[in-house]
């Protein structure tokens, strides 16, 4: 929706951060989500100290340049907005785009649950999963529940949004619940490190690590894909029992 820019923008800085020089990161130097390379386009030859200092207005400029108007945020509904200019800023408006395609045709809840499951799954299929995928997953959790929480907003009370955040946030609890003791069925047959996550359900963070890394082999494919099903639901209840909080 066009009176949504700044509120998207404020959610979507949140995550992005301030200043970050990470070698693993293909984007390299950025401040608060713009790269060194976006920020020359607007000020050619700009050094990595003038990045770090840059403006507010300049921040919001090339915000909506790059990224609001190029999924035509204005045209969105509330929290399709939210959930398709944040994929944008991450992965790319023209990919961002592409999976609001494919998740349109219901109601916009829904909308945006399908399109986030989308960004998800695409950044599963990354190599730098497993150094970014914890705060990656939290992060397209908290969208799709805001998202959701924006687009129930617009033609709900705020008892029923409320009841439904809470209804998601129930559901996303026992599909976490599901796929924790499947891994710990399946781990018994091949790891103890399976068979831990089934007794202590809060070391799964902790063990995705080293699964994720390859350690284990064979059998415990599965484990590590019922495991990070499990955190990925773990942080989408956790997101939806946010939300929900927050909704008087």
């Amino acid at each position: 929706m066009q009176k949504n820019f700044q509120a998207c923008l404020n959610v979507t800085l949140a995550y992005e951060g301030g200043w970050a020089d990470n070698p693993k990161d293909p984007g390299g130097a950025t401040m608060k989500g713009i790269t060194l390379a976006t920020f020359r386009r607007w000020v050619p030859k700009a050094t990595k100290t003038q990045l770090r200092n840059i403006t507010a207005e300049n921040v919001a400029k090339i915000y909506r340049e790059d990224f609001w108007n190029k999924v035509s945020g204005d045209r969105l509904a509330s929290g399709v907005d939210l959930a398709t200019f944040d994929a944008g800023v991450n992965s790319g408006p023209s990919r961002a785009l592409k999976w609001l395609l494919a998740a349109a045709g219901g109601s916009d809840d829904q909308t945006v649950k399908k399109l986030c499951a989308k960004r998800l799954g695409f950044m599963q299929s990354l190599a730098i999963w497993k150094t970014f995928g914890k705060g990656w997953s939290r992060r397209v959790a908290a969208i799709e529940a805001k998202g959701v929480a924006w687009a129930l907003a617009a033609s709900s009370a705020p008892a029923v949004v409320h009841r439904k955040l809470q209804t998601e946030q129930v559901a996303a609890e026992k599909k976490a619940a599901n796929h924790t003791k499947g891994a710990g069925a399946t781990g018994t047959a091949t790891t103890a490190g399976g068979g831990d996550v089934a007794l202590n359900p809060q070391h799964a963070d902790a063990i995705a690590g080293w699964v994720i890394g390859g350690l284990l082999a064979a059998g415990a494919v599965v484990v590590a894909v019922l495991i990070i099903r499990a955190i990925i639901h773990k942080h989408r209840a956790a997101a939806y029992a946010a939300e929900a909080g927050a909704v008087a």
